[in-house]
């Protein structure tokens, strides 16, 4: 090699932060870099029996073609995992290179110069991104299954207890003392407790994985308030509380989930129940036309929340008094899934409250842009005689509940839904399905 080729090719690469290599048309390795020698191993003088056009490694790996037509065409070339065989017979791990090949020409002379790119550290890392993602996928998977089996397994039992709680308080009121009826008041409010529970559980993790769906509809807020508050200003009645509620307007049409709405009211009531031991409750609900919303507040003079802890206030499970022995029950969901339900529907969720003295919240709700309201509870059909419902499930126990329920009014057929064929509703002229 010239003195003025060497030169030049120390100028260009000796400063190259790869490993560089430039050989000549007959495959002998005419110059390395300091790089070179770090990862392969060898220096220049070591090399020089060794040619690229009889390295087996390179000749399986079709490296040799590549490299003549790059110096005899003058074409860039690039090789995805580039190992040769003076990497294979070292004592250490075969690095995965990226290589780049291209030509120079000097002096009327061709050569291929192949600048090598160690992308392990690369690769290993998106390897373990790859395992991560599989990781999370197959915990998302589990997750998903576990929540389909918590609203199955255990919300179907629960409904199956509070239902028959239910008919076998009514059937045995005029018939059992009243200790007996405390026991089955205890009964059914532990199996409602729970049932809550696993519903704001099932629903929060819905939420939070995005697959929380609306149902959005148009509705008169005055009778959705109407319907909820009716056990609550029965509560708040027994424990001496002033209730009062003041509608601005008679006629507020929100678009909203009624499902949810409710969910709100409930929460934020029974909240207000729960906490307020003496002074009332108060429930004002107007209109800020210009923003296109309904604006709702409900205020109490219970206990308060600390400054210290509003801050907490919309966090999962989070409570401002968790020791076991706490006053007051609850799991912490309800307000995070209210502001998360409220804010869904494109709403705001606001709180305002002096530790001892009480608190008020404020949520919004959009105005519906048409008034065509959907009501809360459709009256029945008038029917002659007995009307015929068919009843499709896969839970025995749920077949007699609604049996139980319906009995004497209504002729139902009970069927297996797996075994369901449409001549079934042929047979009879059934009313629901």
């Amino acid at each position: 090699m010239s003195d003025s080729l060497l030169k030049y090719l120390q100028l260009f690469y000796s400063s190259v932060r790869f490993p560089i290599q430039v050989i000549n048309k007959d495959g002998k390795i005419v110059y390395i870099n300091e790089l070179f020698t770090v990862q392969w191993g060898y220096s220049l003088s070591e090399l020089s029996e060794y040619s690229v056009f009889k390295d087996r490694e390179l000749g399986k790996m079709g490296v040799q073609k590549i490299i003549k037509e790059v110096i005899e065409q003058k074409n860039y070339s690039s090789i995805a995992n580039y190992s040769d065989s003076l990497l294979i017979n070292r004592d250490a791990a075969v690095p995965l290179l990226r290589t780049s090949i291209f030509p120079l020409s000097f002096e009327s002379e061709d050569y291929a110069v192949l600048l090598h790119e160690d992308q392990t550290e690369m690769v290993l890392a998106e390897e373990e991104v790859k395992k991560a993602r599989d990781a999370s996928k197959e915990s998302e998977r589990l997750k998903n299954t576990f929540l389909n089996v918590l609203s199955h397994e255990l919300r179907t039992p629960l409904n199956i207890i509070l239902g028959y709680s239910t008919i076998i308080k009514e059937n045995l009121k005029d018939k059992i003392n009243n200790e007996d009826k405390v026991y089955l008041d205890n009964l059914y409010s532990g199996g409602e407790r729970l049932f809550k529970s696993i519903t704001q559980m099932l629903e929060f993790a819905q939420i939070e994985a995005g697959n929380f769906q609306l149902n959005m509809d148009t509705f008169d807020l005055q009778n959705v308030f109407n319907h909820c508050v009716v056990p609550y200003k029965k509560k708040a009645l027994e424990k001496n509380l002033d209730f009062k509620a003041n509608f601005a307007d008679s006629n507020i049409f929100v678009e909203v989930d009624l499902q949810c709405v409710e969910n709100v009211i409930n929460n934020l009531l029974d909240n207000a129940v729960k906490f307020t031991q003496q002074g009332f409750i108060d429930i004002e609900v107007g209109l800020l036309k210009e923003r296109g919303l309904a604006i709702c507040k409900l205020k109490d003079t219970g206990t308060g929340i600390s400054t210290k802890y509003l801050d907490h206030l919309y966090q999962p499970f989070s409570q401002e008094d968790l020791d076991v022995g706490r006053t007051f029950e609850g799991n912490g969901l309800g307000l995070a899934l209210s502001k998360r339900y409220i804010e869904k529907m494109g709403g705001s969720l606001l709180v305002d409250s002096i530790k001892g003295v009480g608190t008020t919240f404020t949520f919004t709700l959009p105005l519906a842009k048409q008034t065509m309201v959907t009501h809360i509870e459709k009256k029945s059909e008038e029917t002659n005689g007995v009307s015929k419902i068919l009843l499709l499930d896969d839970a025995g126990e749920s077949y007699d509940l609604i049996k139980a329920f319906l009995k004497g009014s209504y002729d139902i057929s009970v069927y297996n839904y797996r075994n369901f064929n449409e001549e079934l509703v042929n047979e009879k002229d059934y009313k629901l399905i």
